[in-house]
């Protein structure tokens, strides 16, 4: 009786999350008015949020201690607060607690891993994000890559899909898995 080895669980769990995040890229979401179809947008995109933890390093120097949780801001979308909030209840990335922080227009982005900044308003970003320390900011205007977001979600062919500036990615000190680069729409390596 032969035995096959043994999948190391680390690969496992990144195996799973590669192909959850893939799987999330095609999910359909009917571009359409209805509430419905909006709260189907909302809860994809809170899925990628936290996938896109999984896939992106920080520097050590982004956490207070070992024990420090990953923390998301968002702002202008008090919706996505909620959501992503009871998506994140009690799991973790890299051994770490994720908790949701909801933002308010003159609140700064201290203290945050991941800054989601929901609407259509790019300029926005530029209010609310000053990036000192590393940051994964990511945004839903049409033009949010060209305003310094990392990640952008766009809707192509009815899916929730994104796009990734590297050089972005590069000036707020995170690094992007090339898992996370081959499931996105676009990448751009220079400015948008």
């Amino acid at each position: 009786m032969s035995r096959r080895p043994a999948v190391l669980p680390s690969r496992r769990s990144l195996l799973a999350g590669a192909m959850a995040l893939a799987a999330c890229t095609f999910v359909v979401v009917p571009v359409r008015a209805d509430s419905a179809a909006q709260d189907m947008e909302r809860k994809v995109k809170a899925a990628f949020l936290y996938k896109f933890l999984m896939f992106a390093e920080f520097p050590p120097t982004a956490f207070a201690d070992p024990a420090a949780p990953m923390v998301i801001g968002v702002a202008a979308d008090d919706a996505m607060a909620r959501d992503l909030a009871q998506l994140v209840a009690g799991r973790t990335v890299n051994r770490r607690p994720v908790v949701v922080r909801a933002l308010r227009e003159d609140e700064a982005a201290d203290g945050l891993h991941l800054l989601f900044v929901g609407g259509s308003d790019a300029a926005r970003l530029a209010r609310i994000a000053r990036p000192a320390a590393p940051l994964l900011i990511v945004t839903e205007a049409a033009n949010g890559l060209q305003h310094g977001s990392v990640i952008n979600f766009r809707i192509v062919a009815e899916r929730v899909r994104f796009d990734v500036s590297l050089e972005a990615a590069d000036k707020n000190k995170i690094k992007l898995s090339s898992r996370l680069l081959t499931v996105a729409n676009l990448v751009h390596k220079g400015a948008p």
